[in-house]
Order: structure tokens, then sequence, then C-alpha cells
């Protein structure tokens, strides 16, 4: 037990509180952040519930943590932390598209029609540009504008 303000407080307590600390963060907070302490905490919360003295809770909490984190870390951002929502706007790339305004990137102006739909468009190559009713290959996606290519 530890004295505070006068009171005895169990250990068992502080690392319940602490692992609910955790869990709440965690909750809130988008990806995992904190489930490693909360799993840390639940270590020396046992540790706490068996009589351990405090230093050994927190070693416990200390090596609990580094192993769930170094064991499931790479696991969570493959898996969780990196997650991409598709939005199919990506199956135009590599297809052939009809200029339909002028591509110049120094001026700002270009637009390309493809799939049915009309983008506004930017040169890959910043020196070049597409007259209205040539055809260029889409390359990637830049916010909202397509960057094309000559064919």
């Amino acid at each position: 037990m530890i004295v505070f303000n006068g009171t005895n407080v169990s250990m068992a307590v502080v690392w319940l509180i602490a692992m609910a600390v955790f869990l709440i963060v965690e909750g809130i907070v988008p990806g995992l952040v904190s489930i490693w302490f909360a799993l840390g905490a639940l270590a020396a919360l046992i540790a706490a519930m068996v009589g351990a003295p405090l230093w050994l809770q927190l070693v416990w909490f200390v090596l609990v943590s580094i192993a769930a984190l170094a064991l499931t870390r790479p696991l969570a951002r493959k898996y969780v932390n990196g997650r991409v929502t598709p939005t199919n706007a990506d199956r135009i790339l590599g297809r052939e598209c009809v200029v339909r305004e002028t591509i110049d990137n120094l001026r700002g102006t270009g637009a390309v029609a493809v799939d049915g739909k009309v983008w506004t468009a930017r040169m890959l190559n910043e020196n070049e540009t597409a007259r209205e009713g040539e055809t260029v290959i889409a390359r990637r996606i830049d916010g909202v504008k397509l960057i094309v290519e000559k064919v």
C-alpha cells in the first residue's frame, strides 16, 4: 500500500485506474496508441493483487508493455493504422484520356475526359502541354487533379 493524503491506497486500485485511463484514451484516439500500456497495467494489477512489491509491479508494467508493443505494432501498422478507404477512382490510372481543355501547367488550365467523367488535369512533365482533342494517359491522382502524360 501507498499513502496518499494520509490515506492508504492499494496499488491494485492505482493500476486499475491506469488501465482504465489507457483504455479510454484508446477508445477516443483513432488507431492503436495505448492498448499496449493497458496490457502492461493489467500485468501490474495482477502482480499487485498477489502482493508483489512496487518495484516488481513496475518491472511487469514496463516489460509487458514493451513486449506487447514489439509483438503487435507491426501488425497494427499494417492492418489498422495504415488502412486506406478505396474510392474506385484509381481504376482510371493507366487508361487513355481525351483532352477537353488544353493542359498547361504554367497557366493552371486543363481538363480531360475518361470513363465518362471530366477531370481537372495537369501534365506529369511540367514543361509539356497537351491540346484539346489529344490523347493522354492517366498516371496518378493528386487531390482532385488527374496527372497525365502524353501517349
